[in-house]
């Protein structure tokens, strides 16, 4: 009824979340191979962990800000032309050294992709849509999960680890020509949007009467206390989605004795999960708020409820003695993870202005990785005989998650920006 273009734009973003995942995961699923050649160790992998989360969460940052300046066109081609050749070089490698610098420019570049999403979420989608975009975009992280494992197992068995790096560096290149092509401008000037869309999105947009394009200077975003609800959930959930992308193929090679093989038969089955959180997460808040209930409701709800689910099957996946019993449990997981970080991502843009939202994206998803780097630094040390600590570490950081958006965050309602900060 109202056009469908904005659902095209979050479509193809949603595709290039799915190339995001396939690149990063890459390494992970072929690194029994990689570090064999190369004479790597474990704690070599996790000073490459390190490395691109650190860039990451430099370029999260980065990338929230050149949003905001340049827009969300040149931002993402940007920020995939870097990542497709970084993950392409990768086939270059024979020492350590060499793919730590790939590791940096990977993870700076790649991080684009989320300040970004959340950026084009704003622009295109009124607020009781925004969460089911957010979950569709996130559907992609799932998916490349999903694919990455089985499809880079194949490519390796037929062109090897070099050859398979080369491939998949390719496909951002190939998105590229849609993107650029189909996204001409942001809904205000887009020539392709219709007349009806484009008052349904920007109406939605702008119902809470803020200057949706006024850029909020940094030291001002960070006075606000919805600013720091945000962040500081970030900081606690993320290093949960985190510790499967990075060591779920390996916590199956040391766990159960996997091979490359034996890891793209399984390593998929959790993100079947989280593609179903992230769908039903968006659904579920936009049905609360389109039966009349408020967003405070809808994201207090989505969130609380994907934090119920993820607590009991972190400690159950401590007791997981065969491998479909913790790749199911971790399908659990991670279903809840979507389904709560959806409705977080959307939170910029449910308190701020349109001026705000990437820089707001951006530095919650730096203070993500902050967390996520202190995890993957005592993934080495507390997984030497058993997976058991750092899934209860995992367990116990869940609740202080929820209880930063709570009762740091405060109401989900726009908030009333000001050049000089009037809180009280």
């Amino acid at each position: 009824m109202n056009g469908k273009l904005r659902w095209c734009v979050i479509g193809l973003i949603g595709l290039a979340t799915v190339i995001n995942y396939i690149d990063r995961n890459a390494l992970a699923v072929m690194w029994p191979e990689v570090s064999k050649d190369i004479g790597a160790t474990k704690e070599d992998y996790a000073l490459l962990v390190t490395i691109f989360m650190i860039f990451y969460a430099f370029g999260q940052s980065l990338f929230g800000r050149i949003f905001d300046a340049i827009g969300t066109r040149m931002g993402f081609t940007i920020s995939i032309v870097i990542w497709s050749l970084s993950i392409a070089a990768h086939a270059l490698v024979r020492s350590l050294p060499l793919l730590g610098v790939l590791r940096a420019t990977l993870g700076i570049s790649e991080a684009g992709n989320w300040p970004g999403a959340t950026k084009a979420n704003a622009l295109w989608f009124p607020s009781r849509e925004r969460a089911l975009a957010q979950g569709i975009f996130n559907a992609g992280a799932s998916l490349g999960g999903i694919v990455s494992a089985p499809l880079i197992a194949l490519l390796f068995v037929y062109f090897g680890w070099r050859g398979t790096f080369v491939f998949i560096g390719l496909l951002g290149f190939v998105w590229l020509v849609p993107w650029l092509w189909f996204y001409k401008a942001d809904p205000e000037k887009h020539p392709g949007l219709s007349d009806t869309e484009r008052e349904y999105i920007l109406s939605g947009r702008t119902e809470s009467g803020r200057d949706e394009g006024r850029r909020i200077p940094l030291g001002e975003l960070l006075g606000y206390r919805q600013s720091w609800g945000v962040i500081l959930a970030r900081f606690f959930l993320d290093p949960v989605w985190w510790l499967f992308v990075s060591w779920l193929p390996i916590y199956l090679a040391e766990t159960f004795g996997f091979d490359i093989k034996q890891i793209g038969l399984f390593a998929w089955v959790p993100f079947v999960g989280a593609m179903f959180g992230s769908l039903f997460g968006g659904w579920f808040a936009g049905r609360i708020i389109g039966a009349g209930g408020s967003v405070h409701k809808a994201r207090t709800l989505a969130i609380g409820i994907g934090c119920a689910i993820m607590l009991p099957a972190l400690l159950l996946t401590i007791r997981a003695d065969d491998p479909l019993t913790a790749v199911l449990l971790i399908a659990c997981i991670l279903f809840g993870f979507q389904m709560a970080i959806g409705n977080i991502q959307t939170l910029p843009s449910d308190w701020f202005g349109g001026g705000a939202v990437g820089s707001l994206a951006g530095i919650s998803g730096t203070a993500a990785v902050a967390g996520t780097l202190i995890t993957t630094w005592l993934v080495p040390l507390l997984t030497k005989t058993s997976y058991a600590p750092i899934f209860a570490l995992s367990a116990a950081i869940v609740p202080l998650a929820f209880l930063s958006f709570r009762l740091i965050g405060g109401r989900v309602e726009p908030v009333a920006t000001t050049p000089i900060n009037t809180q009280e």
